[in-house]
């Protein structure tokens, strides 16, 4: 049983206006036993494989699928997968009262996010495994005291089910690797920490993997450190995910708890795009 598993690397983001990345200490790992940007607004992808097709079910730890789906419902071109993630990312209400698109509010359609060997993020085209991407900006305006927050929702469609597997793969790979990330000029998040949880682990039952990193973010436009929010979840060929760059007067839970209602409504409407009907 893997349980979560936490990665732990650097400490509170120091130096942030340089490119500089902080000396690793050692991995703390901790295995529970279980109970019951890239692109401008920290909106983290990376390039997919592409090996073998694997089918249509999603198997947990119990055999049973995350989503029965209809094969015939799969998209197996580019313009078939832009339209399911049309039907299925997040807008503006997915995420609750007061948020709004931001502009630009779509990503252009061959824009890739990658993290370079520096720690910086790169905008690449994506990879021949990927058939489409999609993100999307959003913002709570600053007000009542509170600096603006900024949001983002990313799907991507792999060819196969195993290229969105090595894509969750590296998401975790990369919080390890670099601990302080630069997202934009300007902009930079550190003190990162990742949990990865697989199906039937923990009473998690949502999707194949999910990915959670958190830390800290700073800006030269905004300041900080503010809490930062990520969270990726695999099932099938489809990753999505969200991110929240805090601002002043947020705390890590009000900002979870939007990225957590916008990982569900995506959630909910994959399995209406793809699932059996009946």
């Amino acid at each position: 049983m893997r349980g979560w598993l936490f990665v732990v690397r650097g400490g509170p983001l120091r130096g942030w206006r340089g490119y500089g990345v902080l000396a690793a200490v050692p991995l703390l790992l901790v295995t529970a036993c279980g109970g019951g940007d890239a692109d401008g607004d920290g909106a983290k992808k990376r390039p997919g494989a592409s090996p073998a097709a694997t089918g249509s079910k999603t198997p947990g730890a119990t055999g049973a699928p995350v989503i029965d789906a209809d094969p015939a419902r799969l998209p197996t071109t580019r313009k078939s997968a832009l339209r399911l993630i049309g039907q299925v990312i997040a807008d503006p209400e997915s995420f609750g009262p007061g948020v709004v698109a931001r502009t630009p509010y779509e990503s252009g359609p061959d824009t890739w996010p990658v993290l370079g060997a520096d720690c910086v993020w790169q905008q690449r085209e994506p990879g021949p495994g990927v058939l489409a991407t999609l993100t999307r900006s959003f913002e709570v305006p600053a007000g009542k005291g509170n600096g603006p927050l900024r949001l983002a929702a990313i799907v991507t469609v792999h060819r196969t089910d195993d290229g969105a597997r090595w894509e969750m793969a590296e998401s975790l790979e990369e919080s390890m690797r670099c601990p302080t990330q630069q997202l934009r000029e300007g902009e930079f998040i550190g003190g990162l920490g990742a949990g990865a949880l697989a199906r039937g682990e923990a009473n998690h039952v949502n999707s194949e993997d999910s990915l959670v990193e958190s830390g800290e973010f700073r800006s030269s436009e905004l300041g900080g450190p503010y809490p930062y929010f990520w969270e990726q979840d695999q099932i099938l060929r489809f990753t999505f995910a969200v991110t929240a760059k805090g601002a002043k007067g947020w705390t890590e839970a009000e900002i979870g708890d939007l990225g957590a209602q916008a990982q569900s409504a995506m959630l909910l409407r994959l399995h209406a795009a793809v699932g059996k009907k009946g």
